[in-house]
C-alpha cells in the first residue's frame, strides 16, 4: 500500500509498540521490488522494461526482473491498500466516529489520492497508481466496506476462476512451445513520455498517458478487495493464529507467480523462442499471474515479521519505517527515475554496455537512500512529507492547543 492508512490518525502518531510489524515491513520491502519494475521500465521506455537485446549478465538479470518484479510489486500494494482501508474505517469506529463520518473521510481521501495521483503522473512519472488507488478507494467505501462475510467470499470465488484462467493460458503456452516454431520477441508497450526529448514533450505526453493507463489499472479491485477480506479477520495483526493460512498462501501464491511468469522470463531473457501468438499470451500469464505475488508476498512476509525477535533492531526499524512512509518513498523513486535516466536528463543506464546492471544497481541505491531517510524521520518521530500533506487534505489542519 502506498498510502499510509494505520500511521496517524489526527490527535497525534501512533506508537511503534501498538502496531502490526508484518504491513510495515512488506511495504518496506516491496518498495525495492517497485524501485526494480518501475526504473528498468524508464530506461528502456516500455512496459514492462525490457532490453531487446540482452547480453551476458542482461540475460540472467532480465530473467529474474520477470519472476520476482515486473507486474509482482504493485499486487502487493494493492492488496495492502485494502487492508489498510478496513484498518482505518475500524481505527475511526473506535474513536466514535459514525459509518457516516467514516464513510466521508475515505471519500474525501479517495478524492484527494485521485487528485494527487494526476499532479504525480503530470509532473515525473505516467505509470501512476495513486490516481486509480483512489478511485478505487471511493468505489470500494461506497460498494464494499459495510458489507457482510457472506458477501465478501465472493472475492474468493473471483480468485479461484482467474487461477481456472490462468490454467488455460499456461496450457495455450505450453502447446504452443511444444508445436510453434520462430523467434517473436516479448510485445513490449513503448512508452512515449519515456522516451522523450525534452521535459515539456515528456509532460505532455504523460497528460495523454495517465488516463489510459489508470483505466487498465482499475482491475486491480479484486486484489484490493482479497486485502479487504484478510483485514477483516486480522491476518497479519494476529499471524501467529493464522500461520496454517499465511503458510498456504506464500506458498501458493508465490508459485503461482513463479511458474506463470516462467514463459515470459525466458522469452525475455533469449533463452527461449516461440511464435508471436505464443509469446502474446505468455505475456498475459505473466501478467495474470502477477496477481497472486500480491497475496503470497504479503503472507510471506506477514511469516518472517511473525520470527522477528528483535524489532528494535536497525535493519527491521528500518523497513518499517520506510513501510510507514511509502508514499513518500513512491514518489521519491519518481523524482529519481526523472533526474537520473530520462534521455533529457542524466540517462545514466544508457552510459554502459550492460544497461540492465547498470539501471538494477541504480534502483536498489535509490531505495537504499528513502531507507535511510525513512530511519532518520522515524527517529525523530516524523512522518513523511507525502504522508504529511494527504492527512492536512483528509483530515484538515490540527486544531492549535490551547495555552
Amino acid at each position: 500500500m502506498l498510502v499510509d492508512t494505520t500511521g496517524r490518525t489526527p490527535s497525534g502518531p501512533v506508537r511503534r509498540a501498538d502496531r502490526a510489524l508484518a504491513p510495515d515491513l512488506t511495504r518496506g520491502a516491496m518498495l525495492l521490488i517497485i524501485a526494480l519494475a518501475n526504473s528498468a521500465g524508464v530506461a528502456f521506455a516500455g512496459e514492462p522494461g525490457l532490453d531487446g537485446a540482452p547480453r551476458g549478465a542482461g540475460r540472467g538479470l532480465t530473467f529474474l526482473l520477470f519472476e520476482l518484479a515486473h507486474a509482482r510489486g504493485y499486487p502487493v500494494f494493492a492488496f495492502m491498500f485494502g487492508y489498510g482501508i478496513v484498518q482505518l474505517a475500524r481505527r475511526q469506529d473506535a474513536s466514535g466516529s459514525s459509518p457516516r463520518q467514516v464513510r466521508a473521510l475515505l471519500l474525501r481521501r479517495g478524492a484527494w489520492l485521485t487528485v494527487l495521483g494526476f499532479a504525480h503522473a503530470a509532473l515525473l512519472y505516467y505509470g501512476d497508481f495513486l490516481g486509480a488507488y483512489g478511485i478505487v478507494c471511493v468505489a470500494m467505501t461506497l460498494l464494499l466496506l459495510r458489507r457482510g462475510d457472506r458477501f465478501h467470499r465472493i472475492v474468493l470465488v473471483i480468485w479461484a476462476l482467474s487461477l481456472v484462467e490462468l490454467l488455460v493460458a499456461g496450457g495455450i503456452v505450453v502447446h504452443g512451445i511444444l508445436t510453434g516454431a520462430g523467434h517473436s520477441p516479448l510485445p513490449v508497450g513503448h512508452v512515449g513520455s519515456l522516451s522523450a526529448s525534452s521535459y515539456a514533450d515528456s509532460l505532455t505526453a504523460r497528460l495523454a498517458e495517465w488516463p489510459a493507463h489508470t483505466l487498465t489499472t482499475l482491475p486491480f479491485v479484486v486484489i484490493a478487495w482479497l486485502g479487504m477480506w484478510a483485514a477483516r479477520r486480522r491476518v497479519l495483526e494476529r499471524p501467529d493464529r493464522h500461520r496454517p493460512l499465511l503458510v498456504r498462501t506464500a506458498v501458493l501464491g508465490t508459485g503461482i507467480a513463479i511458474a506463470g511468469g516462467l514463459p515470459a522470463a525466458l522469452i525475455g531473457a533469449g533463452w527461449l523462442d516461440v511464435d508471436e501468438p505464443t509469446a502474446r499470451t505468455a505475456l498475459l500469464l505473466h501478467g495474470g499471474s502477477g496477481m497472486f505475488a500480491g497475496p503470497g508476498y504479503v503472507a510471506l512476509f506477514g511469516l518472517l515479521a511473525a520470527r522477528v525477535t528483535r524489532p528494535d533492531a536497525v535493519v527491521v526499524r528500518a523497513l518499517a519505517a520506510l513501510g510507514r512512509r511509502s508514499l513518500s518513498g513512491y514518489l521519491f523513486q519518481s523524482v529519481a527515475w526523472l533526474v537520473l535516466l530520462l534521455p533529457f536528463t542524466l540517462d545514466l543506464a544508457g552510459r554502459y554496455a550492460d544497461p540492465t546492471a547498470a539501471v538494477l544497481v541504480i534502483a536498489v541505491a535509490v531505495w537504499l537512500c528513502t531507507v535511510l531517510i525513512a530511519l532518520r524521520l522515524d527517529d525523530r518521530d516524523r512522518p513523511g512529507p507525502a504522508e504529511t500533506v494527504l492527512r492536512r487534505l483528509t483530515y484538515g489542519p490540527r486544531p492549535r492547543r490551547r495555552s
